[in-house]
């Protein structure tokens, strides 16, 4: 994966993650918008530490997933949907071209069971875990 010819600065990338989210809600049954997520220094994202982050109790399931797998229904362009569901796919693409182009070890943390705190996160070239987190709701 190529990364960008100049390396981006942690505030850079903050705002560029902020700029690319304002206004963008993650879908679910309620609809969460995006914060940004810093975690500076070489912070390891175990269970545990995920847990904590995310304000949940030690006996909540962490999952990993791929970031095309959990934006997949997001960055979808099916015929069916009007204008403004397609400009918001769009913004979801951009996203996750984001992601993918800036940062490395990228991955999509899903804390909890119904109420799901969600962190995507990858590392900046300064090697800080930068990302999102959001919520959904799943019954």
């Amino acid at each position: 994966m190529e990364k960008a010819s100049f390396m981006r600065t942690d505030n850079e990338l903050i705002q560029e993650l902020q700029d690319a989210t304002a206004g963008l809600l993650m879908m679910s049954e309620s609809d969460y918008p995006f914060e940004v997520a810093s975690i500076e220094g070489e912070a390891k994202l175990t269970p545990e530490y995920l847990r904590r982050l995310a304000g949940k109790s030690e006996d909540e399931p962490v999952e990993k997933r791929e970031l095309d797998d959990f934006f997949r229904n997001s960055v979808f362009e099916p015929d069916w949907k009007n204008e403004a569901q397609i400009a918001t796919a769009r913004q979801f693409q951009k996203v996750v071209a984001l992601f993918k182009k800036e940062f490395s070890d990228t991955g999509v943390y899903r804390i909890g069971n119904i109420d799901i705190a969600v962190f995507i996160l990858g590392r900046s070239s300064r090697g800080n875990w930068l990302g999102l987190s959001t919520r959904v709701i799943e019954t």
